[in-house]
């Protein structure tokens, strides 16, 4: 008999990983308007053969999103666009928006990170502005410079994620909301005054802890460490015991893959099914790149 052993409760199992890229039931069709090379399992897939900076005809559009819906995160190598084309290109998914406590590129749309000698929003697993009743439904991101080694950016499949969470875990939040709030991803690289200035437009909101894809129906997890907070109807304890094994689940490497940047590659993400992580390994180089993002729903 072996001796007697504790494994502590609500940590990361190992063991077999349920690895689903699309939902039951969905038509798994080819390609037929460019080529698409898969990165990973369940996340992640290189588009080749399109020019972003020309306009994209529906039936390339409706492809486009037909394989960031299975993929989640799409990449495009060599782009090389304009401000202007990169926001043309994410117009075809609907409105941009704008966020006011980041900088700038030359279009109050484009947001740009410039990494060199103060690092910022960096090495921390999170979805965007999960703080805004309506998070962005995906985002647009160009590299205009990269490091010579390092600042690569990861992506975590949310729904391969929600999909491998234990029964009990499962049942634990079904129906649960949780509270999202701009203050602690921001309040570590914004002073105290410019945070205060913005609590009013950016109150604290409620989202339901698993949401459901509004296109493909799938369930995911949607919490995540930049923003949430705490769940609603759950003792501090309790709440703050459950969200750190949820925040985990963006930590394994069979649902995430990670991106190698060169100068003008595009990636294209769906925001409503993943959390990403830009990785700041690559000081002192500098690292620029630019963001565009996509209004989105409120999740149900």
């Amino acid at each position: 008999m072996p001796r007697p052993f504790h494994i502590p409760a609500d940590g990361l199992y190992e063991g077999h990983r349920e690895l689903r890229r699309v939902p039951e039931g969905w038509e798994d069709r080819p390609y037929e308007l460019f080529e698409l090379v898969p990165q990973s399992r369940t996340i992640g897939a290189e588009i080749r053969g399109l020019d972003l900076a020309r306009p994209q005809s529906p039936a390339v559009r409706e492809e486009i999103n037909r394989a960031l819906l299975e993929w989640k995160v799409l990449f495009f190598r060599g782009q090389h666009l304009t401000s202007a084309a990169q926001r043309a290109f994410a117009r075809g998914w609907g409105e941009l928006e704008t966020n006011p406590l980041l900088a700038t590129g030359d279009d109050p749309e484009v947001v740009r990170f410039d990494r060199s000698a103060v690092p910022s929003f960096e090495n921390v697993w999170h979805t965007d502005v999960t703080f805004r009743e309506r998070p962005a439904l995906g985002a647009v991101l160009q590299l205009r410079e990269v490091p010579p080694s390092g600042g690569d950016t990861m992506w975590a499949d949310m729904a391969a994620a929600y999909d491998n969470l234990p029964r009990d875990v499962k049942d634990r939040i079904d129906g649960a909301r949780a509270v999202h709030d701009f203050l602690p991803g921001f309040a570590r690289f914004t002073p105290p005054a410019q945070l205060a200035a913005f609590q009013d437009l950016f109150p604290p909101v409620e989202h339901p802890v698993v949401r459901r894809h509004p296109e493909t129906g799938r369930r995911m997890l949607f919490v995540n460490a930049s923003f949430t907070t705490h769940l609603v109807g759950f003792g501090r304890e309790e709440s703050d015991r459950l969200l750190r094994l949820l925040f985990q689940q963006a930590h394994v490497p069979e649902f995430q893959v990670r991106f190698r940047w060169q100068a003008g590659d595009i990636a294209f993400w769906d925001n409503r099914a993943t959390q990403h992580y830009a990785v700041n390994d690559y000081g002192p180089h500098r690292r620029v790149a630019e963001r565009v993002a996509i209004a989105g729903d409120r999740p149900f």
